[in-house]
């Protein structure tokens, strides 16, 4: 598949959805200022805007999306009906998918730039990789069965397609920005 070949509502989206996972992983954990006159270390104040900033992007990101599928599906009255009840199911299943990469990304981030990146902590972090990508395409099974019984499959295969579009190139634009492994 060529990028160029994308549906053309999902590149403002997927463009979003890059940007959202990098700010994310770029986003430190300070060490506590210890000459700080209060008792609140940086470090509680950071993660916490980080991830409210996170929050936002991710409202936004998801209301773009809803807007891309809007736009593809094209559903009537009554599919629509049935597809947004599934559809918010499955986002709530696939946000902790995206919240377990990012931390996973924000880990190996973390021992690259300190140089602790070693074989245990390695071969760790590949097993929990490959096991959030089995969980994601169970995702998309899961609800490419539940769509197509609630609507069609042909609307499933919609849903399916602008999924598996913009994860690819969200996917293909964070792997170009990581360093290599064991650099």
């Amino acid at each position: 598949m060529k990028i160029s070949n994308l549906h053309p509502a999902v590149w403002p989206l997927a463009l979003a959805a890059v940007a959202m996972l990098m700010q994310g992983c770029a986003t430190e954990e300070k060490k506590p200022d210890t000459s700080a006159r209060t008792n609140t270390p940086r470090a509680q104040a950071q993660p916490d805007s980080a991830r409210a900033y996170f929050e936002v992007l991710r409202s936004d990101f998801n209301g773009a999306k809803i807007r891309t599928l809007n736009q593809v599906m094209k559903l009537t009255p009554a599919e629509a009906e049935k597809f947004w009840p599934v559809y918010r199911e499955y986002e709530r299943q696939m946000a902790g998918v995206g919240d377990r990469k990012l931390a996973m990304i924000r880990e190996f981030l973390a021992h690259n730039k300190d140089g602790t990146l070693n074989d245990a902590n390695s071969k760790d972090l590949a097993e929990r990789w490959l096991q959030n990508s089995r969980d994601r395409l169970d995702l998309w099974k899961k609800y490419h069965e539940r769509i197509s019984e609630a609507l069609s499959p042909i609307r499933a295969g919609q849903f399916l397609q602008v999924e598996n579009q913009m994860a690819l190139f969200v996917d293909i634009n964070i792997a170009s920005e990581m360093p290599v492994v064991g650099r």
